[in-house]
């Protein structure tokens, strides 16, 4: 039979597939065996109807040899095999389907899918290959058809000779050159290495000779043989029945897929059979990875079409709060574009993620029931990207998240969760109170917190710097208000609040000249609810707190963030008789003791002096006084 031609469109088309539709080369193998498993599904959906044709699993396989010398790769399978005119319908059209049609004129059973939906994967053997022959022996046929291409110019059917049914594909790989070593595809390793990658899970035996090495008898040396073996895992551990696995199983499953060197701390196998079906099983790890924090790493979950790999990092499936999960998704309902890499319809993959995202937060929950220590082990790893994810996108994941959040309590002396706090308020208390600072040691000594704890309430410690931030979006939790203690107003009703809003004013035009002194770096002067026994501190007014402007200072892009800065002085420390005094008799001496308080209040909430060295001469100054 003389060479043919493809149609224009489909010689267009095959320029696209050798250049530019696959990401990788790669995949040319994961192209070829799916279309040998569809073959081989072809005759099981036969065997279903035709009671003269038995379906023997154990005859049923695929094939790879690989040649050096005539640097040819074979892919075989005992499939159903093609006549002269499917091969010109199949491999002559590009883009003609023969498994889709094959699905719509047969009911699927038994949950077997075919996998191929475009014809096109065929040709992804043209970008490693200069010559593609393809033998074929179709069921039922005495003749064997032989279809040979060297790329676009076009494509030669005629007879040929097989004595088995089934489809043998070589490849007669390209040259290489300075950018591409098509030789690695004749490598033992390399070929296994990509089986694993993509088709392990193929329900057909993938075999290959193999070199191994025994030692000769009656000799220290070894020699090396070669033996068949069966490459690929065939049965998913995510299609096995969960009765049927074992935690050990899913760990050595989370080891194998090397998704981290721990052991997780959690596993989910989910089934689903809805608006789209899927299988997933997803880890929670039990330690953070190097570069989570960093922009290097890279979220997602492996993407599996009926066993086969369509993508390793799938970031539309896990959301940016869940980001340290890992896992897998399989699913037989996905909407695949030409090359098998992308998705065609988003609406598949948000019914997904979806799912997962409850899943994930029921399984959270459950360890933090259940296994409180292992939790917080958890949350130490991983606490900050929670948080993060109640701040991040204006608060949309905040109810999602909100009980999953655990933060230093002064009364219990460990990590609580707002639910745990919120049931121990006594009646009379209006707040959920919280206190920030680099440590819970430095909190400990906050003078804010005097207070409140002198009240008997419970404090909340923020030691990470998006905290705050994420309590600011959360507003409140079960109609409880979050509040600081460096709050202006602490909801506190007491006879010292009357006595300080009187001394305050009483005081006017002291606060009045001391303000004058601090221009700039304070917006008011007052006298203290809240301080018991030191003598000084700072609050601030406004949506910006003192600790909120050491974070937005202390990025990058320093904004130069200011918090309305109050000072705050204790009427009842004796400092406080000592500046009144001043102000009537010794002005110069009120502006040394302003300037003093108000850096040693800088100092107590972790900010930077303005001037150290006016600071310490100040200091000296009042050393020098006093002896």
């Amino acid at each position: 039979m003389g060479k043919r031609k493809f149609k224009a469109e489909s010689k267009r088309l095959l320029e696209l597939m050798i250049n530019s539709i696959y990401s990788q080369k790669e995949v040319f193998l994961r192209e070829l065996i799916s279309n040998a498993s569809d073959a081989i599904d072809k005759i099981y959906y036969k065997a279903l109807t035709d009671e003269n044709l038995t379906f023997n699993q154990s005859d049923y396989f695929i094939k790879l040899d690989a040649d050096k010398d005539s640097r040819t790769l074979k892919i075989a399978d005992t499939g159903i095999g093609m006549t002269g005119e499917e091969l010109e319908k199949n491999l002559g059209t590009i883009a003609k389907s023969g498994s889709l049609s094959f699905k719509t004129e047969n009911e699927i059973k038994d949950g077997h899918d075919i996998i191929g939906q475009f014809g096109v994967g065929f040709y992804a053997a043209f970008m490693v290959a200069d010559t593609v022959t393809v033998v074929s022996k179709a069921l039922g046929s005495e003749q064997a058809f032989k279809w040979e291409s060297t790329g676009s110019e076009g494509y030669t059917i005629e007879p040929a000779e097989k004595e088995t049914v089934g489809t043998e594909i070589t490849l007669k790989l390209k040259e290489n050159t300075k950018d591409d070593n098509y030789d690695e595809y004749l490598e033992e390793y390399r070929l296994k290495e990509i089986i694993k990658k993509y088709s392990d899970f193929i329900r057909y035996p993938i075999k290959m000779e193999v070199t191994k090495s025994k030692k000769e008898d009656d000799s220290d040396e070894y020699v090396d043989y070669k033996e068949e073996e069966t490459i690929n895992s065939m049965v998913p551990i995510w299609k096995k029945n969960k009765s049927e696995l074992t935690d050990e199983d899913y760990e050595n499953f989370y080891r194998e897929k090397r998704y981290g060197f721990d052991t997780p701390l959690k596993h989910i196998h989910l089934s689903v059979d809805g608006n789209i079906r899927y299988n997933a099983i997803l880890f929670i790890p039990e330690n953070r990875p190097f570069d989570y924090y960093s922009q290097d790493y890279e979220k997602g979950l492996e993407l599996y079409s009926s066993g086969v790999l369509i993508m390793e990092k799938c970031a539309d499936l896990i959301p940016d709060h869940f980001s340290f999960v890992k896992g897998l998704v399989d699913s037989e309902d996905l909407s695949l574009n030409i090359s098998r890499e992308m998705l065609q319809h988003d609406r598949q993959l948000k019914l997904i993620e979806k799912n997962i995202n409850k899943k994930i937060k029921q399984q959270l929950l459950s360890l933090q029931r259940d296994d409180r220590e292992k939790y917080e082990q958890f949350f130490q790893a991983f606490g900050r990207q929670l948080k993060f994810g109640v701040y991040n996108e204006f608060g949309a994941n905040k109810d999602t998240l909100k009980d999953l959040l655990l933060f230093y309590s002064s009364k219990e002396k460990k990590l609580v969760t707002l639910a745990e706090y919120v049931s121990r308020m006594p009646e009379d208390q209006k707040y959920i109170y919280y206190a920030t600072g680099e440590s819970i040691d430095r909190i400990d000594k906050l003078p804010q917190t005097e207070l409140v704890a002198d009240k008997g309430y419970e404090i909340l410690y923020f030691t990470e710097e998006i905290d705050e931030f994420a309590i600011r979006v959360l507003m409140n939790y079960e109609e409880k208000e979050f509040k600081s203690v460096s709050s202006n107003d602490l909801g506190i009703d007491t006879e010292e609040e009357k006595v300080s809003e009187q001394e305050t004013e009483e005081n006017k035009e002291l606060f009045d000249y001391m303000k004058e002194k601090l221009t700039g770096k304070v917006k008011e002067i007052r006298v203290s609810k809240r301080l018991k026994s030191h003598p000084v501190c700072l609050t601030a007014d406004g949506e910006i707190s003192i600790e909120m402007e050491k974070v937005i200072n202390a990025m990058p892009d320093n904004q130069h963030v200011k918090a309305d800065k109050v000072l705050e002085i204790n009427p009842n420390h004796e400092v406080f008789q000592t500046l009144k005094e001043s102000f009537e008799n010794d002005k110069e001496k009120l502006d040394l003791y302003t300037n003093i308080l108000f850096n040693q209040a800088l100092l107590i909430e972790g900010l930077p002096v303005e001037d150290p060295v006016e600071f310490t001469n100040n200091m000296c100054k009042v050393m020098v006084a006093q002896s």
